[in-house]
């Protein structure tokens, strides 16, 4: 099964009937989210990279027909006009890492017709999903306050290609690593692991566990001390580290009950057995909240595993995002249904230094000193540059956040940003409204 069935129904439907009625002219399609979740002052643009593989590698084959003649009980002969449909389109997009707001157009794919749908599906599935956990997972980061927030979501994500998206996205906004070996491998990230309950409940008793880890592990190891009595396994922790010398770099995690007490009964254990180097680790359903929370009430805990809420982005699991035709054949286009107007014409958003972003017609020019978010990444199908590196995106995200007022940022009750639209593009929005209400 191809990408390229990877999509509803209505794609291939409508497609069908724009070839059936020769309405090839080019489209401008506009992906955004209406509003943020509750509880985000922002998102950060994800999942471009994996949008403009598909999209380059795009081609309807004679198996997809068929696959899609099945879907639709109708003879090949009557869906054989989708066969060898590649994407020759336009598409300018937001780079990822960029912080954006509610509105703003994350890309724009430009295209005949055509094209331009059958791709909607699983555009808006890769950049929503992956907007969603980066969103969430950046969050993790500013609650840890400098400390090492670490991936281990995959084995509750849904599904593993959301375990590996939740891998780059988690990495793309700060992780320091991934329980995640596959994604490790794939984008060079430092695998992290300890140990599960079941391996020191395989053995005699706890000691005997340390013992064996660490013989099969001659590097710093991580013992999971909280499987019988956190502040016992820390002491016996302590005692097998020291025996065996393996301080430096090694850690206790803590995967249960009140992790700041138990952080400080730890470091406490640690530290009186001559072994302040040994970090403490927690985990054990932690998002950024309960790092917030830890972080502020000054527990001594150096590095945060966070999981199952954070990969499914568990608060806010989906954006209310879209993906509307904006201009057709050169003439802007809007919807118009309760709750869920659009705003016509292709667009630019521009950051201003100090004020809210200004969401304008992509032939304005930006407010003085402003800096114009979309930029063309694909012309005639072709990508334009080499893919985005992590770090890369990395990098503008650490721009755009240091930019972004303290409430904005804040974990609790944050205060969204926001952008507002340009006079142009309200008086465009404005004049298409009265007149298609008046036809």
């Amino acid at each position: 099964m191809s990408d390229v069935t990877t999509t509803d129904l209505y794609e291939v439907t409508m497609a069908l009937s724009y070839l059936h009625e020769d309405m090839s002219e080019s489209a401008t399609f506009s992906l955004f989210v209406r509003d943020l979740p509750a509880e985000r002052g922002f998102l950060v643009s994800a999942g471009t990279e994996r949008a403009l593989e598909y999209l380059s590698a795009f081609r309807i084959t004679s198996a997809d027909v068929g696959d899609f003649a099945s879907a639709l009980h109708r003879p090949y002969a009557d869906v054989a006009g989708l066969c060898g449909i590649t994407f020759t389109g336009e598409v300018r997009a937001v780079p990822e890492g960029r912080v954006v707001f509610a509105g703003e157009p994350l890309l724009e794919v430009t295209a005949p017709l055509a094209q331009a749908q059958l791709v909607e599906t699983f555009l808006l599935n890769q950049v929503s999903h992956q907007t969603a956990v980066a969103s969430k997972a950046v969050r993790s980061v500013l609650a840890a306050s400098g400390r090492p927030v670490v991936d281990f979501s995959l084995r509750r994500t849904h599904g593993t290609s959301a375990g590996m998206q939740a891998a780059r996205t988690t990495a793309l906004t700060g992780f320091a690593g991934t329980s995640n070996v596959a994604a490790a491998v794939r984008w060079g990230l430092p695998a992290s692991g300890t140990m599960a309950h079941s391996y020191v409940e395989a053995f005699p008793d706890e000691e005997a566990a340390f013992r064996a880890f660490a013989r099969a592990h001659p590097g710093p190891v991580t013992f999971l001390v909280d499987t019988y009595d956190a502040v016992r396994g820390v002491r016996t922790a302590a005692r097998v580290l020291r025996d065996l010398r393996r301080g430096p770099g090694c850690a206790v995690r803590l995967d249960s009950g009140d992790l700041g007490a138990l952080a400080r009964r730890a470091r406490a254990e640690l530290d009186s057995a001559g072994l302040p180097e040994v970090r403490v680790v927690a985990s054990g359903g932690l998002d950024e909240y309960g790092v917030d929370s830890l972080v502020r009430s000054g527990a001594p805990i150096d590095v945060y595993a966070v999981g199952t809420r954070v990969g499914t982005s568990a608060d806010a699991p989906y954006l209310d995002s879209a993906y509307k035709l904006v201009e057709y054949d050169g003439r802007p286009v809007m919807k118009l249904s309760s709750a869920k107007v659009t705003s016509p014409g292709r667009k630019q958003v521009f950051r201003r230094p100090d004020g809210d972003d200004v969401i304008a017609l992509s032939d304005e020019p930006g407010p003085a000193g402003a800096e114009p978010l979309l930029r063309t990444v694909m012309s005639d199908g072709l990508r334009l540059s080499p893919p985005d590196t992590l770090p890369e995106g990395q990098a503008r995200l650490t721009t755009d956040l240091e930019d972004l007022p303290a409430d904005t940022l804040r974990i609790r009750d944050p205060r969204p940003g926001r952008a507002v639209f340009s006079e142009r593009l309200s008086e465009l929005t404005s004049d298409l409204s009265r007149r298609l209400r008046s036809d």
